[in-house]
């Protein structure tokens, strides 16, 4: 389980240096790599007892028990307030989960990602300010993605 955890860390990683276009420094990398790694602990024994091929709703209320379980502290489904030109807009966006305060994570139970889902991520990481975020895919058939 370890292995595999760190393998999708260093991958989603390597991801989101692509996706996000900027630098990483060593110190960001560090900060985050234990909730990372914890994150995608959790991530990977919900997908053990679940499988694929479940709805996403399915999957957030059985990762977010499992965080709890894990005493991994996580906020669901917090609307986020839009602005345009200092001025807030109806519409919010709503990730599905805030982990330790500083991982935004977006779940998908979809059989393959499309760059809309990671555009979909990259808008909630601007919009909060935080440089790391994860894309959790449940409906691929081997692993989580």
């Amino acid at each position: 389980m370890e292995k595999e955890s760190q393998s999708i860390y260093r991958n989603n990683l390597r991801a989101f240096r692509k996706i996000g276009g900027s630098t990483i420094t060593t110190m960001k990398i560090e900060i985050y790599k234990d909730e990372g790694y914890k994150l995608m602990g959790a991530a990977f024994e919900v997908y053990n007892e679940q499988g694929h091929g479940l709805a996403e709703e399915i999957y957030q209320a059985s990762l977010e028990i499992e965080l709890e379980m894990r005493g991994i502290p996580f906020r669901s489904k917090q609307e986020l307030a839009c602005f345009y030109k200092g001025r807030e807009l109806k519409k919010r966006y709503v990730p599905d989960l805030f982990v330790f305060g500083c991982l935004v994570v977006e779940l998908k139970a979809v059989s393959q990602l499309l760059p809309e889902h990671e555009a979909q991520l990259i808008n909630y990481m601007r919009i909060t300010k935080k440089p790391f975020g994860y894309l959790i895919n449940f409906g691929h058939k081997d692993t989580p993605e």
